[in-house]
């Protein structure tokens, strides 16, 4: 490999460390205590290994408000089409392997 491609990889490096702990803020201080849990719990323990489609996708996940994820989680409410993704259906069966054990 030469020194140009190796820099570059150590930069995208750096980015995604960069960009994976401004997530897992993200996950830790959302307003709502039990969001904080709920989240941060879940992206503390998978985050290393999210790839950039991942991230992308709970990037998005975010922008939701803590009420309405939080009775999503707790079935209060109905989760919406667009909001019932793959990554919302892991985070929420972490979130029951953690509430069963």
């Amino acid at each position: 490999m030469d020194q140009s491609a190796h820099s570059e990889d150590q930069n995208k490096n750096i980015e995604l460390d960069s960009r994976r702990k401004r997530i897992m803020f993200r996950c830790h201080h959302r307003g709502m205590k039990e969001m904080d849990i709920m989240l941060g719990g879940y992206v503390e323990k998978h985050i290393a290994q999210m790839r950039d489609e991942e991230l992308n996708e709970l990037e998005v996940f975010l922008q939701h408000h803590d009420q309405d994820l939080f009775s999503w989680f707790i079935g209060r409410k109905p989760v919406p089409d667009e909001a019932n993704t793959d990554l919302f259906r892991r985070i929420l069966d972490y979130y029951k392997g953690k509430t069963e054990s």
